[in-house]
């Protein structure tokens, strides 16, 4: 909390913290607020469930259900998510992908790891942009809801306090469209302003003033 107006938010959501530890954090006042306290019933959880890679590949285990029930009982909406630490580790002997999506077709299953990294995303409310130059593609994270000034702002403070605006195209549709003059082609490419959120999958240039010294 950096001032006083921060104080009536603080106010209402400790009383609320009261009220239900288990409680749901609507805005990013809220989670300022809460950061600090470290309550381990305010973090989001992910049950990762360590089976073996016989049980794993035909997702199948007896106690599974019972985990399952467990979580709904106690942690409704909580995801669930299988997994074989001994299959990720033999996974990463294979010196290829190649290899490892040979391995992964021939056993019929894949690896969980990209589920695991997408839902861990999701429950933190993270989302991802893309800024883009002649020789590097980079991602930058930030949680959703995040207004264009202060994503600007995680590649360098003084682009926050400078912005100006931002040229915008989401992945998708460059995915769809295949390359950068198609998707100016079809009027795809926006420019926008400071009260523009920016979406998971953007990819952003961004114009910003000169930092005073």
């Amino acid at each position: 909390m950096n001032s006083n107006s921060d104080q009536p938010v603080a106010l209402l959501t400790m009383q609320n913290c009261v009220q239900w530890l288990a409680l749901p954090l609507t805005s990013f006042e809220q989670v300022e607020v809460i950061n600090p306290l470290m309550l381990l019933t305010a973090k989001p959880v992910v049950y990762l469930v360590n089976l073996s890679e016989k049980d794993y590949i035909r997702q199948k285990n007896k106690h599974l259900p019972k985990i399952a029930e467990w979580v709904k009982e106690h942690a409704t909406g909580d995801p669930i998510i299988p997994l074989s630490i001994s299959f990720e580790e033999r996974l990463t002997r294979f010196e290829t992908d190649a290899a490892v999506e040979e391995e992964c077709k021939k056993l019929g299953t894949k690896s969980a790891l990209p589920k695991i990294i997408v839902t861990m995303r999701q429950m933190m409310n993270l989302g991802s942009f893309f800024t883009t130059g002649t020789d590097e593609v980079r991602q930058w994270t930030i949680r959703k809801g995040t207004k264009a000034p202060q994503a600007a702002g995680v590649i360098h403070t003084d682009f926050e306090k400078t912005f100006i605006q931002c040229i915008v195209f989401n992945f998708e549709v460059l995915k769809e469209l295949k390359d950068e003059a198609a998707v100016k082609a079809a009027g795809k490419v926006m420019t926008k302003g400071k009260d523009y959120v920016v979406e998971d999958g953007d990819i952003i240039l961004i114009k910003a003033g000169a930092a005073k010294s």
